[in-house]
C-alpha cells in the first residue's frame, strides 16, 4: 500500500519541525509524489546534504513503500 502525502509530510516534519512541506500527487495514484521542503536547517548544506536529510527522515521507506519522490529543497528567504 502506498504512503499518503500526509504520512510523508508528517515524517519530514517530525525530523525537521521548522520545515514547510508542500506535497503534490504527480500521477493521481497516491504512489508518485513531489515534495518541496523549505527549512532553515538546510542553511550551509549542499543540495545533496539537504536531500539526504529528507531521505533519512523517511526512515528507509524510499524505494519500498514510497515508490517515487521528486524532491526540491530550499532555505527560506
Amino acid at each position: 500500500m502506498p504512503m499518503s502525502g500526509s504520512e510523508i509530510e508528517g515524517m519530514i516534519l517530525a525530523a525537521l519541525p521548522d520545515a514547510t512541506v508542500e506535497m503534490t500527487d504527480l500521477a493521481g495514484d497516491g504512489d508518485h509524489w513531489a515534495a518541496k521542503v523549505t527549512s532553515a536547517s538546510f542553511a550551509g548544506m549542499s543540495r545533496v546534504q539537504q536531500h539526504k536529510l529528507v531521505y533519512n527522515a523517511l526512515q528507509g521507506k524510499m524505494g519500498g513503500v514510497l515508490h517515487a519522490l521528486q524532491l526540491t529543497t530550499a532555505v527560506p528567504n
